[in-house]
């Protein structure tokens, strides 16, 4: 039987909240972080709404605990404030004698660095700058390092899908014992190379962003980082910690449609949400919501929309996008909305597709337009589609007395609604 993989961490930093805390109360009060960009130097400045995180690279430098020297990104910096605080929730530091490994996800990486730099290449007429910290693997060796992180480390780059490749990619080294655990996620940060890039794909919504609304316009761009720290059952009976969910199941397809787009099918989509299923041994009905990739534009929105009707029938759960939420974090989007449903999942709540007003034309549902709490929530399934149609779905299940089984700490199981300091959602909401 393979070896089940639970999340006994996690840790957030985006425009809705610098912690886990932060973040939940933002979601349970429906307050969206988006507005004007504020920390990029763009001629698109006033032309666009973005989920910025509000600290300026010194403010970051004091969060991460990092003394201000050159040679960190912002990207770096988000990603250490966010897989400390994972790392100390699921208490990494110790039991030191299991196999830990990291996988970081990333496409910017140090994209602001090397803008700085090229901009004194021009003005100096320099030609001897080394960008240090420019790659995306910089950012994932900067966590790595510290946090003591040496058993396996990587980086993965598969735009939008990438964190959540990430978690995967953790799952199955954990499943075939090459690590015990491993800290999984992705950071991101805004640069005007991202910012433009999306424009000239003319993507970018300037008012705030409607997914599967009819008059949807393009995306939100965010940034920010988020990571979980995911175990076997047989590391938790040393480490003692408590599960906050089970990643039940997983599953990643590559369609190649087109360099951008995704197919008007939605058969990308289609297959990933379908292995993810079958893995898990759910059966569609047994998914109580969908935090669906859902990023505004008229592309994605009704490919993936046509895939989940295709895969769920006339059932189809409860589905949102919470791109409104922290804007599109792209190759963090993955693990930020993986903490997301994890929150669903520990706190029986079912987020809002903010903006909403319209249902595509071309489909038969509408998503949820008000906070539901006080719900039953057993299993989420979250999207995250890339370029190229690389797409994949996650699995997550609650944890409880009749799924346990012999899972650390299982009698006391519900302890974990109390996980990350948070509260529950009653306390939160009031």
């Amino acid at each position: 039987m393979p070896k089940r993989i639970f999340i006994t961490g996690y840790g957030i930093i985006s425009c809705i909240g610098s912690n886990i805390p932060e973040n939940l109360n933002s979601l349970m009060r429906s307050a969206p972080g988006t507005g004007p960009l504020l920390h990029v130097d763009t001629i698109l400045r006033d032309e666009v709404l973005v989920g910025e995180v509000p600290k300026t690279h010194q403010e970051l430098f004091e969060l991460a605990g990092v003394a201000p020297v050159e040679g960190y990104s912002r990207n770096a910096l988000l990603g250490i404030i966010a897989a400390t605080e994972a790392s100390a929730h699921g208490r990494l530091g110790e039991n030191t004698g299991l196999k830990t490994g990291l996988i970081s996800a990333t496409t910017v990486g140090g994209m602001d660095r090397c803008e700085l730099f090229y901009k004194d290449f021009l003005e100096n007429d320099s030609r001897n700058i080394y960008i240090d910290s420019y790659d995306c693997a910089d950012s994932t060796e900067k966590i790595a390092a510290r946090l003591g992180i040496h058993d396996f480390v990587t980086t993965i780059s598969t735009a939008c899908s990438s964190a959540a490749n990430a978690i995967m990619l953790g799952a199955r080294l954990i499943r075939n014992g090459r690590l015990d655990r491993a800290l999984v996620g992705g950071c991101e940060s805004l640069t005007k190379f991202h910012l433009n890039g999306f424009n000239a794909l003319k993507i970018l919504d300037k008012e705030p962003c409607k997914p599967f609304d009819q008059h949807r316009a393009g995306i939100n761009l965010g940034e920010g980082a988020a990571y979980l720290v995911i175990e076997s059952e047989e590391s938790m009976l040393k480490t003692r910690n408590t599960p906050l969910c089970e990643l039940a199941g997983w599953g990643n397809a590559c369609e190649a449609y087109h360099q951008t787009a995704s197919s008007p099918d939605g058969e990308g989509a289609f297959m990933a949400m379908k292995a993810a299923l079958e893995m898990s041994g759910l059966k569609p009905a047994d998914i109580d919501y969908i935090n669906a990739h859902g990023t505004g534009t008229d592309n994605n929105d009704l490919s993936e929309g046509r895939a989940i009707e295709r895969l769920f029938g006339d059932r189809i759960p409860k589905v949102s996008s919470t791109k409104p939420f922290t804007g599109h974090t792209t190759s963090a989007a993955g693990s930020t909305e993986a903490i997301l449903s994890v929150f669903c999942l520990l706190y029986q709540v079912i987020w809002p597709n903010l903006n909403f007003t319209e249902r595509i034309s071309e489909l038969g549902f509408t998503p949820v337009e008000k906070l539901l709490t006080g719900i039953p929530v057993n299993a989420v399934m979250s999207n995250s589609f890339g370029f190229g149609g690389n797409d994949t779905s996650l699995i997550f299940r609650k944890v409880n007395a009749s799924n346990a089984n012999n899972v650390n700490n299982a009698d006391n199981a519900d302890n974990a609604n109390n996980a990350g300091n948070a509260g529950n959602a009653e306390n939160i909401e009031n």
